[in-house]
This record gives C-alpha cells, structure tokens and sequence, in this order.
C-alpha cells in the first residue's frame, strides 16, 4: 500500500513538473514573439543590413529582422497573429488581400515625411487606391533576359520567344500569372482578364512555345543564365539584375507592348506593439540618401524619384530597369482575382506544364 501511495506521488510530482515546464515555455515564447525591438518581417537580403545600424544609430530604437520567402507565408504568419509583427513587405495584390481581411492598419499621413518624394506614377494603384494602407518600397517588371553569346536575334517582343532557332534555349520563371502573362501580353490581352476564351487562346498558345522551352525553373534560373546554360530567360527585373551582375553577355528588356509591373510596399500590420518606432523606420527610408543607398545595394528600381537622382547615372538611365513611361503605360499590375480565378489561372497552367510532357 505504502509503495503504492509512493508511486501515485510519484506521478503527482512528475505532473507538476511538467506543468511548471511548460508555463515556463509559454512565457519564454510569449515574451520573445512580444519583442522589445522594432520587428520587421521582409523578404531575404532585401535590404542593405548598414541601414538597420544606421537607423538605430540616428533614432536609438533596435531592429529584430526577420525573413520570408513567398507572399503566402508572410500573409498565413501575420493572419494567425502569434508574432507580432510591426512593419511588412508584401507584394501588390497580396496588399489588396490584406486590407479586405482587415489585416493592416490605415497609415496616419500626417506622420508619415517624404511621401511627396515617391514618384506620382507609383501611388495610387489599384491594390491600395489612395496609399491609406502601403508605402511604394521597390518595383520591378517581368521581362526577357538573353545571353548576346548565345542568340543570333535578341528578342524584343513576347512572339519573338515563338522563333524557331530558339528551340530548347528558353527558361520560364515557375508561376502561373507570369506564364500565363506571357501568353496572353503576346495576343494583346490583359494579364487580369477573366474571359475564358482569352484564357484558353493564351494556353494553346503557350503549348505551341513547348519546343523551345528548355525547362520551367525557380530561383536555380540565376545559376544558369549566368553560367550561359541557357539562352533566353523570363523573369523578374530584381532577378535579372542580378545575373546581369555576374555576366557581362546578359541583357534584359521589357517587351513595350505589355507586362506585369510588381510593386513591394511597405505595410503596418494590426499586430503592430511599436506604432511610433514603425512610422520612424518608414520616413527613414523615404529619405532620398536611405533609398537610393538601398536600391544600389539591392539593384532593383525604387519608387523614389528623390532618391534615383542620387544613382549613379548608368543606373538611373538604364531603360531595362527605369523603362520609360510609354512602356510604364503598357504594364499591368496584378489584381487580386479571388479563389475562383486564381484557380482558373493555376489549372490551366498545369495543363500547359502537363502538355511539356
């Protein structure tokens, strides 16, 4: 009996250990997803790490960076409101996504100095009408990137990529809005449109490219463009820029008779703790000196017409990333098409990568 009494304090005594344990644990997660610092929630190596020292050198307030590699993490992490994070970076239609859900919070403009340094053709757009919710941080295109070593013809238009001596030679980026744009930019289609018929135009197209496609890849495309084991590549201008880093024979253009125009804003999420210490971060990067250091850093375009004037003027005129404002007119944002079309748009894709085999 006495052995028995024995082994049920035993189990007693285990319990409450456990429980201590885990109370513990909960505090030290509650309090490190609380953070004391300004915590931001950007893509990886999507700013240059000298601006978070000098922030915090200039203002006093600490930064706790972290990363995220797609829209949808970043938008699932901040909907379930475990960490709370104080400023993000999601991408145009993803931004429209977060305001309908009631995610971010509306920005105070009157908190907010260098708004007016943003070039007006950047605001406004059709994910946050008037601003009330994202501040322009980068933007880019989807384009052609072409090895001049290995083309006898550089492409110019979208139907160039349809040419016959660019058999196995082209790299597509792996997403659906971006090949599906292809398809439908080259028939002078919109890369939002919900008519079907336009839809499966733009996919029988796109089989009939089957034969020069090489392969549909990620972030491996880098690797190759810049290791010439491929001619021709569609991708992001961030990306491209990039190669075109490493290799001297890359060029990139925007076909000017349509593409996409990305946008990454920067955004207050509703589980913002530092309100005030967010909106000093956003007008330290709206300064001119802040931006343009950034976009040389990063080499993609930034929205800030203040901060371009700083580049160096190679950069600033290179028309592959600054496009002039007649192709500007022919890009088209990406809308957020809702579950039904956006499945439209992911099953006939898979039709199109289903018919490559």
């Amino acid at each position: 009996m006495r052995r028995l009494y024995s082994f049920i304090l035993g189990i007693v005594a285990v319990i409450v250990l456990l429980f201590v344990g885990m109370t513990i644990m909960e505090k030290t997660t509650s309090s490190s997803a609380q953070s004391d610092k300004l915590v931001i929630y950007n893509w990886g190596d999507y700013i240059d790490p000298a601006l978070i020292t000098k922030f915090t050198k200039e203002t006093g307030i600490e930064v706790q960076y972290e990363t995220f590699d797609s829209n949808e993490a970043m938008y699932t992490k901040i909907k379930q409101g475990g960490t709370t994070y104080d400023l993000a970076v999601p991408s145009d239609y993803m931004i429209d996504k977060m305001i309908k859900e009631n995610l971010l919070i509306k920005l105070d403009k009157k908190r907010i100095k260098g708004l007016e340094n943003i070039g007006t053709e950047f605001l406004g757009k059709s994910f946050d009408t008037n601003n009330d919710y994202s501040i322009p941080y980068f933007w880019g295109t989807v384009g052609i990137v072409y090895n001049t070593k290995l083309v006898k013809t550089a492409p110019k238009h979208w139907d160039d990529l349809w040419d016959s001596s660019y058999r196995n030679s082209i790299l597509l980026v792996d997403g659906a809005r971006e090949v599906m744009g292809v398809g439908l930019n080259s028939l002078g289609y919109s890369v939002n449109t919900k008519n079907m018929a336009e839809l499966k135009q733009a996919l029988a197209k796109l089989q009939k490219l089957t034969p020069n496609i090489k392969a549909i890849v990620g972030d491996e495309m880098k690797g190759y463009m810049i290791q010439g084991d491929a001619a021709i590549g569609v991708t992001f201008s961030g990306e491209a820029s990039e190669m075109l880093e490493s290799n001297p024979d890359l060029r990139y253009i925007v076909p000017s008779e349509g593409s996409n125009l990305w946008f990454d804003n920067l955004v207050i999420p509703k589980t913002v703790k530092h309100k005030d210490q967010a909106y000093a971060f956003i007008n330290f990067m709206l300064k001119p000196e802040n931006a343009a250091q950034n976009a040389e850093y990063i080499g993609y375009a930034t929205p800030n017409q203040a901060a371009k004037k700083l580049l160096p003027k190679a950069l600033r005129e290179d028309k592959a990333f600054y496009p002039d404002q007649s192709t500007i007119n022919h890009l088209e944002v990406y809308d957020n098409l809702g579950l039904k079309w956006l499945g439209i748009y992911n099953d006939l894709y898979l039709q199109f990568k289903m018919y490559r085999k």
